[in-house]
């Protein structure tokens, strides 16, 4: 196992080196932004360039990227979005709204998902299973923006339930924060209840057909009771790894819904970050997704086995 981990460590590394060269080139490629005349910080960010080599050949800039990244932790100025500031500082500023939102969602989508799949497994193949998995696929099926947009032109614009962007702010328990973010938290959490709702549904199913759930029977429990002591039980180690994975994969994926809803989190800073271009703050937030998605992959892989000890990943039987 720890075999196993360390090598799969490793190759994480390697693909986050692979991916951040190829967006570094890619991002280069876009015309460098123009500095504003007479801005006290344009002769900080200039002796910046000369330093990080952009005048120089993108393999020699990548290299000196690389190694203020790993020696200072430096990932240098702002030089479009948020002139002659610091790129980690904006980078902090922008996390707590997007870990919170799609906190929230992943909160809401456990117990629902989790729950829908238990109903349906327990009234598997009668009109409830067909109805509740059919829905499950059609909500998998479609993209989570088409959603935002759905949500937003009738919850926001049409019937006014909710403001049509998130409301600035930290207090994120507040009310009127929690009102404001509402719609974004929907939008993400549909694909996720429907993920929660097929996975459950499809193991208890089959845990539910095994011999020891007869004999739980035999010894006189009810239904209720064999399903929640037993057939649960086993189930948790498909589950419990896609709490982890699902919470990792709706956190690297939420950039289109910040866009939508005007969420100021990491996400909306990356499109505008292309869009700028500011290549600093760029490559920081491609760098935080890409692990993101990675470490997600390797937590989910790693959970198997200490959840269960009779899985050993990396053994050879």
């Amino acid at each position: 196992m720890i075999k196993y981990a360390v090598k799969r460590i490793l190759y994480m590394f390697l693909v986050l080196f692979i991916i951040i060269l190829i967006c570094f080139v890619l991002i280069r490629m876009l015309p460098l932004p123009q500095l504003p005349p007479g801005d006290p910080h344009t002769k900080v960010v200039m002796m910046q360039r000369q330093a990080m080599g952009y005048d120089k050949p993108y393999l020699v800039q990548f290299g000196l990227f690389l190694k203020n990244v790993v020696t200072d932790f430096n990932w240098g100025l702002s030089d479009k979005l948020y002139y002659g500031q610091e790129v980690w500082s904006v980078f902090l500023q922008k996390l707590p709204a997007t870990v919170v939102v799609n906190l929230y969602s992943i909160i809401l989508s456990i117990p629902l998902g989790i729950g829908l799949g238990i109903f349906a497994a327990v009234r598997k193949n009668t009109w409830i299973d067909y109805l509740i998995s059919t829905l499950t696929v059609v909500v998998i099926s479609v993209p989570g923006f088409v959603y935002a947009f759905v949500i937003q032109y009738i919850f926001c614009y049409r019937l006014k339930w909710f403001p049509l962007v998130m409301k600035s702010g930290t207090d994120w328990l507040s009310p009127e924060m929690l009102k404001s973010m509402a719609p974004a938290i929907l939008a993400l959490s549909l694909g996720v209840i429907a993920s929660f709702t097929r996975t459950t549904r499809a193991e208890l199913s089959e845990v539910l057909t095994r011999d020891f759930m007869l004999l739980a029977r035999a010894k006189g429990l009810t239904p209720v009771q064999a399903t929640v002591r037993h057939a649960l039980r086993n189930c948790m180690v498909v589950i419990v790894p896609g709490i982890f994975g699902e919470f990792l994969g709706i956190l690297s994926g939420s950039f289109v819904i910040e866009k939508i809803f005007s969420i100021p989190g990491v996400g909306s800073l990356t499109l505008n970050a292309i869009n700028g271009p500011d290549y600093n703050i760029f490559m920081l937030t491609t760098a935080f997704y890409t692990a993101i998605g990675l470490l997600g992959g390797l937590v989910v892989d790693l959970s198997y086995g200490f959840l269960d000890p009779r899985i050993r990943i990396g053994e050879k039987g």
